[in-house]
Formats: structure tokens, C-alpha cells, sequence
């Protein structure tokens, strides 16, 4: 028996092996290309076959929660805890602060929070608990007249939308847009706008048309294809 366990543990080791590969893999690929890009892809970079990947992960969302899960709890927790912030303006501030330096720092957790991708859970629930954020910041802001009283949540939430989608393209100067767009926020600033806000479903047209909108799930997820790896970790 004894000499039955040692010869299995080369093969749990190689199996934690090829695990860490993958998952190192597909963050330096995301990094690069950003979250639709092919599992062949990933697999080839780590060195390992299709099936391999299969073995490891269900699927392209699997594989996406498992790289991302440790930088998106943070954002999830915090969008929970300033929902209680007694300063609207403070709270809204620091938390967007807190999620933009994520999309500037990590481009791969960046692409992931403002693509269209759904089927990820911490990501799902961080839009969800996002959404109840700015929605309760922006009404005690108004209530606190901090924030200006013509703003919709649908404005807020297109404007940062927009906002996190250009971050990767100037990565350094992002807190200089954001405080122009928190700005405009501002009673002090205030004008009157014009057109109406965007109604709920032209909201969502209208993120579609941005490639922010959830679907499902990331592009094309291929059936694990037939191996003759059987015996590959």
C-alpha cells in the first residue's frame, strides 16, 4: 500500500503542476488580449494539450473566476461596506478611486469588469452590489444636495462605463478624467442637460452597442475536444 501511494503523488504534483500553469497562463494572456482570448491559446502557452485545460476547468468562465476571484472580492466587499458611508460624496469618491486604480493596474480585471462576459459569480455579484451602490450614493448624495438632483444612476453608470473602457488606453492619466467627471457631478457645476436621461431599455441598448452589456457567455465555448491525454494530469 505504502509503495501504491508514492508512485500516485508524482501524479498529484504534476496535476497542481499543470493547474498553476494554466492559471499563470491565462493571466498573462488576459493581460495581453484580454478575456475572449481562445482556451487553445492558453493551454499552448502553458505547455499543457486541450484536454488538460478540460480536466482543470469546465470552461472559459471557470477558468476566468479562478484568475480573477482574489483582485474582484476586494471591490465586491467595499461596494457593500460604503453603501452605509453617512457622506455620500466621500464614499462615492473613494470608492470609484478604488475601482479605477484596479482597471489601470491589472488590464487583464480591467477588460473583465467592462466587458460584456456573465457567468462569472464574483463578477456577477460585484455588478450587482455595484449597481445597489451607486444607486444608494447618488440618492442620499442628492437628499445631502452633494450631488446634482438631475442625475439618473443610468447617467452615472453609462459615464463610468465609458470612462473604464478608455482607462486602458491612457492607464496613467485616469484620476485626472475621473475628477472631471466627478466634477460635472457636482451641484456647483450644475447646467441644464439636455435631452432626457436614457430610459432603462435604451440604457441597456445603448451599453450593448458599447460591449459592456452582460451576455453568455464569453464568445464561443468549444465542447472539450476527444484526447488520447487520458493519463496527462
Amino acid at each position: 500500500m505504502a509503495g501504491s501511494e508514492h508512485r500516485r503523488a508524482p501524479v498529484r504534483s504534476d496535476a497542481r503542476r499543470n493547474r498553476e500553469l494554466l492559471i499563470a497562463a491565462a493571466r498573462e494572456i488576459y493581460a495581453e488580449r484580454g478575456v475572449d482570448a481562445p482556451l487553445d491559446d492558453i493551454a499552448r502557452r502553458a505547455g499543457v494539450g486541450n484536454a488538460t485545460l478540460y480536466r482543470h476547468f469546465a470552461g472559459r468562465t471557470e477558468l476566468i473566476e479562478t484568475v480573477f476571484r482574489d483582485a474582484l472580492t476586494p471591490i465586491l466587499a467595499m461596494a457593500r461596506r460604503t453603501r452605509d458611508e453617512e457622506d455620500a460624496w466621500s464614499g462615492l469618491t473613494a470608492y470609484l478611486d478604488r475601482v479605477f486604480a484596479l482597471l489601470a493596474a491589472d488590464r487583464g480585471a480591467g477588460d473583465l469588469m467592462t466587458t460584456s462576459i456573465q457567468g462569472v459569480p464574483t463578477l456577477d455579484a460585484l455588478r450587482e452590489e455595484n449597481h445597489r451602490t451607486l444607486a444608494a450614493l447618488l440618492r442620499r448624495g442628492q437628499e445631502q444636495q452633494t450631488i446634482r438632483a438631475d442625475l439618473t444612476v443610468e447617467d452615472l453608470l453609462f459615464l463610468l462605463a465609458a470612462l473604464g473602457r478608455a482607462v486602458p488606453a491612457a492607464p496613467r492619466s485616469w484620476r485626472r478624467h475621473l475628477a472631471l467627471m466627478l466634477d460635472g457631478l457636482r451641484p456647483a457645476a450644475a447646467r441644464p442637460l439636455p435631452g432626457p436621461p436614457l430610459g432603462p431599455d435604451e440604457f441597456d441598448a445603448a451599453l450593448h452597442r458599447l460591449g459592456t452589456a452582460p451576455r453568455t457567455p464569453a464568445g464561443p465555448e468549444p465542447s472539450p475536444p476527444p484526447t488520447s491525454e487520458t493519463s496527462t494530469p
